[in-house]
């Protein structure tokens, strides 16, 4: 047996550790918690004009605001490190060991998944630490510095449509309902299997909307060299609250943002995990 089949078996059994599936599974309850609120955040930037942070970190900051949100904070800290771990093996190894074209891209996105789950991770260890950590503002701060350099601004417009293809392959992905054969659909109740599955195309497609929307704002941030543009979600959503039509297509996305954050919730039970 050579070195790489012992680490990759090594690795198989430590994915399919039982603790490492219950912390993996009660880290998508958190993950869906965080959308629910943002989805509320966002509703109030629509019809309130409010000027907190309308992204995840948003989200997280709200937790924060007492006891019973910080003791949740640390449990989402503690799913999100655990699903990472988690995204982490099935990029090892791959999803039930497979190895064809589409078995290697959906290794790629447990990389993304995994990078996304420890950076939330980190923002709930620093605004547990005290700190006003907002994802908005390391954004612009970081497309600043990067546009003071030679060729910078063709990196940050690069950036930008990178996220634009990110975004709109979300929305696709969820519009053909490609999530499904990560969930076990033969244990869903026939009454809640089309609800739960409706719920994660609205989701994948608002978010999917959502981040096409901050990418678009990247590109023009970097050809108007405007960082104030590059703040990711928060940017995107106060802008369309500064438009009457994109008040109702604000409240549009956060509806469908709490959608994913249900379905996230399902996840916790119906995930292959």
């Amino acid at each position: 047996m050579t070195a790489a089949s012992n680490v990759k078996g090594t690795a198989s059994r430590a994915a399919n550790s039982k603790p490492l599936e219950l912390l993996a599974r009660g880290g998508f309850i958190g993950y869906g918690i965080i959308h629910l609120i943002f989805a509320w955040i966002a509703l109030q930037v629509a019809f309130q004009g409010s000027s907190q942070e309308s992204d995840q970190s948003g989200a997280l900051q709200t937790l924060a605001g007492n006891g019973l949100g910080k003791t949740l904070l640390v449990i989402i800290a503690v799913g999100m490190i655990a699903m990472a771990i988690w995204q982490g093996f099935e990029a090892a190894i791959g999803e039930s060991g497979e190895q064809n074209n589409s078995a290697k891209a959906e290794r790629v996105l447990s990389v993304a998944r995994a990078i996304l789950y420890l950076y939330l991770a980190y923002y709930a260890i620093k605004i547990l630490q005290g700190s006003n950590a907002s994802m908005g503002d390391t954004s612009q701060s970081k497309t600043s510095s990067i546009m003071d350099n030679t060729g910078g601004r063709w990196l940050i417009g690069f950036v930008g449509l990178v996220v634009i293809g990110v975004g709109v392959g979300m929305a696709v992905y969820g519009f053909k309902k490609k999530f499904t054969k990560h969930l076990k659909t033969e244990e869903m109740p026939a009454g809640t299997r089309q609800p739960i599955i409706r719920l994660g195309m609205a989701g994948y497609m608002a978010k999917g909307t959502a981040y096409a929307i901050a990418g678009l704002l990247v590109v023009l941030a970097a050809v108007n060299y405007d960082p104030e543009k590059a703040r990711g979600l928060d940017a995107a959503l106060k802008t369309l609250a500064g438009y009457s039509w994109g008040v109702w297509l604000l409240a549009v996305i956060a509806v469908g943002i709490a959608a994913f954050g249900v379905y996230c919730i399902a996840q916790a039970k119906y995930r292959k995990v």
